[in-house]
């Protein structure tokens, strides 16, 4: 996801919504209506730097659909910290948009409820087809072997963003390519009130992306192969010590972070105080916050040892959004015209590159555009070493819990009270309790 999710939805709250949907709530029947054939209403998730920077970027496409069809788009950008929220919300009261967009590690969860239209071949083909779309993207729409939930927008994964300033300043000459050093580089920058690397550790979703990748690096899956949640393995607390660890032991990361949650790492890596962030497409962000192409770099994001690629070499999860439509829309054929049209080439090559990600359209992907030096990282990621979270109904709770647990692990380092295996492997099974019983 472009702007990094931080998911304030209690753990217990996002269950019982949950559950409640899959047993009868949100939206029922197999698709919805053509009550209002000349209106739409469209939930965009907030993926500039600010939300007025999203309805700069998409109120001219919508006017533009408008023209071509006669249906006019209601937008409404939704903060990251409420979306989820409100659309768990909307699947139980039946009263949400008709089109919005979803991070796409929700997938499998909001599909759960049953209130998503199913991408079956039907419904492809009045897009254009599903094989318009990179395979990579279309991994995380949905749980394997059912229709897609929703169908790919935006593409990205996690990169190493390093400030060259501040890299040159320390007679620092190439990034890290490991964990050890990463460490080792963040040491050298961390000084006279700087920070060798920027976290958002009060962000959820940040914390989970985070912790995954590291998890998949230590053979850790956070899910057993049946669905259960595993999230106290020797893997997956090895990889949440080592993510905390950062700022517990190594001392890179500055002990305000741990109450980032806004893409604050972002600003103070563009104002020369944190040399590095782990971070997906942030170009657009950097422009914004008026940085220079020139004046920051990208690598491949850390891996233990070797070079990135799959399994214990993966190094970013399968990052991105998706566009779903309500079931009980009451304009179906103008709502599968809307997709249609945001996931047309023209349009794809518009919005990514305006958000500095990369098209999930295969076609579109192809425009000179996508062959910048920063996005050929990003595109390489995604092609060799980006996995997707776990595609089960809880992941959304599987965020809240393990990310909440992050987050108080990431307090207690800015604290300066200890952070030991038993005190991650104490937080890990605390929020393993939380989840839904199978």
């Amino acid at each position: 996801m472009r702007r990094i999710r931080a998911a304030a939805v209690g753990a217990v709250t996002v269950s019982l919504v949950l559950t409640a949907a899959a047993c009868g709530g949100g939206s029922s029947g197999t698709e919805g209506s053509n009550e209002q054939p000349k209106t739409l209403t469209y939930w965009a998730s907030n993926q500039g730097a600010n939300l007025e920077v999203d309805k700069k970027v998409l109120q001219p496409e919508l006017d533009k659909f408008e023209k071509e069809t006669g249906i006019k788009v209601k937008l409404e950008v939704v903060p990251w910290s409420d979306l989820l929220n409100r659309i768990l919300t909307a699947t139980t009261s039946g009263q949400g948009p008709d089109v919005l967009n979803i991070g796409n590690t929700w997938s499998a969860s909001l599909q759960s409820s049953g209130a998503l239209l199913p991408w079956d071949a039907k419904n492809f083909e009045a897009i254009g087809g599903k094989d318009r779309f990179v395979e990579s993207a279309l991994g995380s729409t949905g749980a394997k072997g059912e229709d897609p939930a929703a169908v790919p927008l935006y593409s990205m994964a996690y990169a190493l963003y390093y400030n060259k300033k501040m890299f040159a300043e320390a007679g620092i000459d190439k990034p890290p390519a490991t964990w050890a050093e990463l460490a080792e580089t963040g040491k050298k920058l961390s000084k006279d009130g700087k920070w060798g690397l920027g976290a958002e550790g009060s962000n959820l979703s940040n914390n989970i992306h985070q912790v995954f990748v590291l998890g998949k690096q230590h053979g850790a899956d956070f899910f057993t192969p049946d669905g259960k949640a595993d999230f106290t393995s020797d893997g997956a607390v090895a990889a949440v010590k080592q993510y905390v660890d950062l700022m517990a032991k190594d001392k890179i990361i500055a002990p305000g972070n741990a109450e980032y949650a806004q893409n604050q790492s972002l600003s103070d890596f563009a104002k020369d105080k944190t040399a590095m962030v782990l971070w997906q497409t942030a170009s657009a962000t950097f422009k914004a916050q008026g940085m220079k192409d020139d004046e920051w770099g990208v690598a491949p994001a850390p891996v233990q040892s070797g070079e990135p690629g799959q399994g214990k070499a993966a190094n970013s999860m399968v990052a991105g959004i998706n566009m779903a439509v309500f079931k009980n829309t009451k304009n179906i054929d103008g709502a599968k015209k809307f997709v249609k049209f945001m996931t047309s080439d023209e349009e794809q090559v518009i919005l990514n590159k305006a958000y500095g990600s990369i098209p999930p359209v295969k076609a579109a992907q192809q425009d000179p555009a996508f062959d910048t030096p920063a996005l050929a990282v990003l595109k390489d990621t995604l092609v060799t070493s980006a996995t997707a979270l776990p595609q089960v109904p809880e992941e959304s709770q599987f965020e809240t819990v393990v990310g909440t647990a992050v987050k108080e692990l990431f307090a207690d380092a800015a604290a300066g009270r200890p952070v030991t295996i038993d005190s991650v492997r104490a937080r890990l099974e605390k929020a393993q309790q939380q989840m839904p019983r199978k």
